[in-house]
């Protein structure tokens, strides 16, 4: 969380310095470099977590499958970027892919330290890592951001932090791993990884699916607004809730062989994660002019309502995304594929509704892809809980129960800061904002202070526990 503290301060302040049709170029080349690495092999050593049985063969074999996956989609982007470029109309973008296929080079160097790393609960050491990666990742993009290299410092910048990432994973792990790359013997681990494949095939069409339509019916500079405005919102899910679900995997995994029933330590993370989720996401709905004015300039004023329509909807995003560790964690991939196909299938046909024009009502077609969000999110949420509640042995009542308070306290902070936003307006937006978020912290912390302390003492003990496994398993 802190690497990403890190991560977040240096993107407000390139965003300052460069325009919203670089983020554009950006997001059409992002689209081809996400749709790849599903196939880059990090599902398969996720394996390494799960499994009983581990030896030195076994993480060869991984290690042999990481290094030609990922050689193949190194020479598969080079090859396929004029191609991309052509359907975006955007021949730059072409450049840009064939620099960043470099980027395949490091992830068996990542992904198998990382992962080993994860079993033995050692995330200490990936912390340190990943501040370092961001730290030097930070360093770089403000300074050819500063320094007029454009769109260019969003490309270097990430293939400078895959490589310290990289570097550093390989050291702290300790592995001295020769690749095998005779596959038998390893049936377990491919089965196990190719169904967490098929659900990042699934994943990458539901999450890329609005930058691939809207990529080729909107201007370069809307596309640029709204994918900054989608970075901004996934804050939380797309930047804490990760490392999040990869401590919870291996928690639930050590639990799961343990024999201990899942369903009250997933409660617990539910809540622990909408405490925290909830407030940021409701906060910035409330104050996104003042945030966006303050934050990143008049020139990206024209995000104000995608910021806002999207924050709105992201604490039901982000409780959907906290489902797939558990199930996994069972030995039940094939939970988390079936959602990742509804969600491939829900998302897609949300967004091209949208776009086109189903949702609008004298709106942009930005904005008919925000109201896309606010149907498909909800839906998508109902079939991930139906899928994943029954076989943990949690009722929606309970859930709803554990969520209650959150739900309170967020009401109870929205009611105030509108008070405050109504009768006494403040036309500087750096004071607006200051004044909303010290009101909407105070009343939300005073919220659990006065109503749920037990509540509040409980999830800091599970927040601040070394372990991972105790953290969940000895928190009365």
């Amino acid at each position: 969380m802190a690497a990403q503290v890190i991560t977040w301060t240096s993107t407000i302040m390139v965003v300052r310095l460069l325009e919203p049709t670089d983020y554009g170029l950006f997001a059409m080349s992002q689209v081809v470099l996400t749709a790849l690495a599903f196939l880059n092999g990090q599902s398969l050593a996720t394996s390494l977590v799960q499994t009983d049985r581990i030896d030195e063969r076994r993480i060869g074999q991984i290690f042999g499958m990481l290094l030609l996956s990922n050689i193949m989609l190194a020479a598969v982007q080079f090859a396929s970027a004029p191609y991309a470029a052509a359907y975006f109309g955007e021949p730059l973008v072409a450049d840009m892919l064939r620099v960043q296929a470099v980027i395949f080079l490091t992830i068996p160097f990542i992904a198998l330290p990382s992962e080993w790393l994860a079993r033995q609960l050692q995330f200490r050491k990936q912390g340190t890592v990943n501040m370092a990666s961001a730290a030097v990742g930070a360093a770089l993009a403000l300074a050819l951001a500063w320094t007029g290299f454009g769109v260019w410092a969003l490309v270097y910048a990430p293939i400078a932090m895959f490589a310290v990432r990289a570097i550093g994973l390989t050291l702290a792990s300790g592995l001295r791993i020769k690749p095998v790359f005779d596959p038998r013997g390893a049936w377990d681990l491919l089965s196990f990884g190719g169904t967490l494949t098929l659900c990042q095939f699934f994943w990458i069409i539901q999450s890329q699916s609005d930058i691939v339509i809207a990529g080729r019916l909107l201007p370069t500079y809307d596309l640029g607004l709204y994918s900054e405005a989608l970075f901004l919102t996934l804050i939380v899910t797309g930047r804490f809730i990760p490392p999040i679900n990869e401590v919870a995997l291996a928690a639930y995994s050590e639990l799961h062989r343990a024999g201990k029933p899942l369903g009250q330590y997933f409660l617990r993370t539910a809540r622990m994660v909408m405490m925290v989720s909830a407030p940021v996401y409701i906060g910035l709905s409330l104050t996104s002019e003042a945030a966006i004015l303050t934050l990143f300039g008049e020139k990206w004023a024209g995000m104000v309502p995608i910021v806002g329509g999207l924050a709105m909807i992201m604490p039901a995003f982000a409780l959907q995304l906290i489902c797939a560790p558990v199930t996994n964690a069972m030995g039940r991939p094939g939970i988390y594929l079936f959602t990742a196909i509804c969600g491939a299938i829900i998302m897609p046909s949300a967004f091209l509704w949208g776009v086109s024009g189903g949702f609008l009502d004298g709106d942009s077609r930005t904005m008919g892809l925000v109201h896309a969000w606010w149907a498909a999110a909800p839906l998508l949420l109902a079939v991930t809980l139906a899928m994943t509640l029954p076989r943990i042995g949690v009722s929606v009542f309970a859930l709803v129960k554990e969520l209650a308070p959150v739900a309170l306290g967020c009401g109870a902070m929205a009611a105030a800061v509108l008070a405050a936003q109504h009768f006494a307006p403040i036309d500087a937006p750096m004071l607006d904002l200051l004044r909303s978020a010290a009101i909407g912290a105070g009343v939300y912390a005073a919220t659990f202070l006065i109503a749920f302390r037990p509540m509040l003492r409980e999830t800091w003990a599970m927040l601040r526990q070394r372990d991972p496994a105790a953290s969940v398993a000895d928190t009365p």
